[in-house]
């Protein structure tokens, strides 16, 4: 199995690295899994108190891979991406450790949902972010489980509704980052500093403040998930959806866009 996710133990920090530029850091179920075993390693190391969620390439993360939809029936292939999808959100949630992801390319679909998830986030002078599922005719359905507890509810109705792309000075300002940096440098140094003040933390103290953090998030995944992955599916089986991401593969404006200036 190829090493899609590299995991580093460097003193009290675990690095998870996601490491598959070739398809632009795309979730595909081994990424995914070695995501979780990541976590689940970190949280099993008694020596580690946080975890800081990188990347190499460009791209953080694009969303789902789709290529591995390809001869499968779209309905069964939408709901298993969408319960894998909801899995991994909740499990970075759920871990007992802090979670800081830090990011200086672009962040698009699933990928948005993995930084609304993490507890902390850094964003250097490269980052872009964007929520176009509209523009395609589906909607970011099961990343909203975390994306919305974050966003302010006026930037999520922008952002949602215009697919516009955004800066990491916006992401910050709108809630989805915490902070944003001038320079690849300054990401490295702003996690350090989060680093060091959270290594001051009681393995017990860091796991019962980042719980109050997340119950709210939590009560979502148990309220919305389900209902959730069954809009996605609906929506991804539409006729307006496969002329979505047709006119986006061949590099057309979409039948509802005809005409537009």
């Amino acid at each position: 199995m190829d090493t899609l996710v590299e995991y580093a133990v460097d003193g009290r920090v675990a690095r998870l690295t996601l490491n598959s530029p070739h398809n632009r850091n795309a979730l595909s179920s081994t990424l995914v899994h070695q995501l979780h075993q990541g976590l689940r390693d970190a949280a099993g190391d008694p020596a580690v108190r946080v975890v800081v969620l990188g990347h190499t390439g460009k791209t953080f993360c694009a969303g789902a891979d789709l290529s591995e939809a390809a001869g499968v029936d779209p309905a069964e292939a939408t709901a298993a991406r969408s319960r894998e999808m909801a899995e991994l959100l909740r499990a970075i949630v759920e871990a007992p450790l802090p979670v800081i992801v830090a990011v200086d390319g672009h962040v698009r679909a699933g990928g948005m949902g993995l930084v609304a998830a993490c507890d902390i986030a850094v964003a250097g002078p490269r980052s872009t972010f964007a929520l176009t599922e509209a523009r395609i005719g589906v909607a970011p359905a099961i990343i909203s489980l975390t994306l919305l507890p974050k966003l302010s509810a006026r930037a999520a109705a922008r952002y949602y509704l215009t697919g516009e792309t955004f800066d990491a000075a916006v992401a910050e300002t709108i809630g989805l980052i915490t902070v944003a940096v001038d320079t690849e440098a300054d990401v490295d140094a702003a996690v350090a500093s989060l680093v060091a003040d959270i290594g001051r933390g009681s393995p017990q103290g860091l796991a019962a403040s980042k719980a109050l953090t997340t119950a709210a998030v939590l009560e979502g995944f148990d309220r919305d998930a389900e209902r959730l992955a069954a809009e996605s599916a609906r929506l991804f089986v539409s006729e307006e959806a496969r002329e979505g991401m047709l006119a986006f593969l061949q590099k057309r404006p979409p039948s509802w866009a005809s005409g537009q200036t």
